[in-house]
C-alpha cells in the first residue's frame, strides 16, 4: 500500500473544513493511518516549503503556513500519491475543476486549503517533519486490526 502525506492549511482549518476535507478521503477509501493538528512554527514552514526557497512566493507560504493551526495527515491506499492529487484540484483555486476540494471550496491564491505530497520522496520527507514512527499506525490485515508501528 502506497502512503501520502497530506496538511490541511490554516485557512480550512479556520473556515471550518477539516472534517469535509478528511471524510472526502475517506469516502475515497483511503486510510488514514496519522492524523494530528499543530501550529507549525517558522522552522517548520521553512524545511516544509524549502523546495520552493528563494522564489518570490517563499515568504508568503511561509507566513500562510504559520498563521494558524494545521492538521497533518498521513493516508494509506492504492494509487494514494496521484488519486488525493487529482482529488485536491490545481493549486490556483479558480482553475481548479469542479468536483476537486479547491474547486469546490477554495478562495484564492495561496489560500488554497490542502497541501499533498507530489510524489513518494515528497511524502517520504513531509511525513517525516510532521510525524514520527511511532505516531504512525499499521494496519494488520491479516489480523484484521491497527497497530502501532515499531
Amino acid at each position: 500500500m502506497e502512503q501520502t502525506f497530506v496538511l490541511l492549511k490554516p485557512d480550512a482549518v479556520q473556515r471550518g473544513l477539516a472534517g469535509e476535507i478528511l471524510a472526502r478521503f475517506e469516502r475515497r477509501g483511503y486510510r488514514v493511518v496519522a492524523l494530528k493538528m499543530l501550529q507549525a512554527d517558522r522552522e517548520l514552514a521553512e524545511r516544509h516549503y524549502e523546495v520552493h526557497k528563494g522564489k518570490f512566493f517563499f515568504e508568503g507560504l511561509v507566513q500562510h503556513l504559520t498563521s494558524g493551526p494545521v492538521v497533518a495527515m498521513i493516508l494509506e491506499g492504492e494509487n494514494v500519491i496521484q488519486a488525493v492529487r487529482t482529488m485536491v484540484g490545481s493549486t490556483i483555486p479558480n482553475q481548479a475543476a469542479a468536483g476537486t476540494i479547491r474547486g469546490d471550496l477554495a478562495v484564492a491564491g495561496l489560500r488554497n486549503l490542502v497541501h499533498a505530497s507530489d510524489a513518494p520522496e515528497s511524502a517520504e520527507h513531509e511525513m517525516s517533519l510532521y510525524f514520527e514512527d511511532v505516531e504512525v499506525l499499521e494496519y494488520q490485515r491479516d489480523l484484521d486490526r491497527w497497530v502501532f508501528e515499531s
